[in-house]
């Protein structure tokens, strides 16, 4: 794999977190183009607060698949999917899409679903929808809207493992580069080429996959017996957080 010598993203020394409270402190990394790579570390480790800087600085480029899925499910599968694109319309379109799906949207939503195993469901809310699905119906919202970036937060933690895989291959064909968030040690080594390792509020890990073995990304996941470093205050402020 060929990377461009000038990052997409650096950051040098920088403090992460809500308001006041440093989530990570001192982060320096680089992302490069054609990187794929594996964000991994505990619950409240930090890495929704790093996917949230990654795409608040690179804005436009990022097709963004979050952990909450943030889908409507009073709204149908198409709609959701749709949403996607949202910014590239105006309000009157979006507002008769509602109504009346737009034709060519459809078939290229249909498309998009029968490669993901949701095709039938277009019109089904996604209230109804299975979690495995509503995880589907997350990453086409995130493929829909064409961005040469992927960062996706625990995008495959509902299906399994053959699932995720075939997702991350439909993931990989239409994103050069990828940041994605999970706890499958054995997937990230197998499937990406770089792991960044968050553990006690510092990147502990920033290596190829080559370069790495289980027992490195195991020392990211502490016995659960152990004390846990991480404060109250930070448990708070990472709520939500995978």
């Amino acid at each position: 794999m060929a990377v461009e010598s000038a990052p997409l993203l650096r950051l040098d020394g920088v403090d992460l977190g809500h308001g006041r409270q440093i989530v990570l402190a001192n982060l320096t990394l680089d992302l490069h183009a054609g990187e794929r790579v594996a964000l991994l570390g505990q619950s409240g480790a930090g890495k929704s607060t790093l996917l949230a800087a990654l795409r608040r600085r690179l804005a436009g480029d990022v097709a963004w698949c979050p952990q909450s899925h943030g889908l409507v499910p009073q709204l149908a599968v198409y709609h959701n999917i749709y949403m996607g694109r949202l910014e590239r319309h105006s309000a009157l379109a979006n507002l008769w899409n509602l109504i009346r799906p737009e034709r060519r949207a459809w078939a290229e939503i249909a498309a998009l679903c029968e490669e993901l195993g949701l095709d039938g469901l277009l019109r089904r809310p996604v209230a109804q929808l299975s979690g495995g699905q509503r995880q589907r119906v997350a990453i086409a919202r995130a493929l829909y809207q064409q961005r040469r970036l992927f960062l996706g937060d625990e995008p495959v933690a509902s299906v399994d493992p053959h699932q995720a895989l075939r997702l991350l291959a439909l993931i990989d064909e239409r994103h050069a580069t990828s940041v994605v968030a999970l706890h499958q040690r054995e997937l990230a080594l197998s499937h990406f080429d770089r792991v960044w390792g968050l553990r006690n509020g510092r990147l502990e890990l920033d290596a190829p996959t080559r370069e790495l073995d289980l027992a490195d990304l195991d020392r990211l996941y502490p016995a659960a017996d152990a004390p846990h470093p991480t404060t109250d205050v930070q448990r708070r402020a990472e709520a939500g957080d995978a």
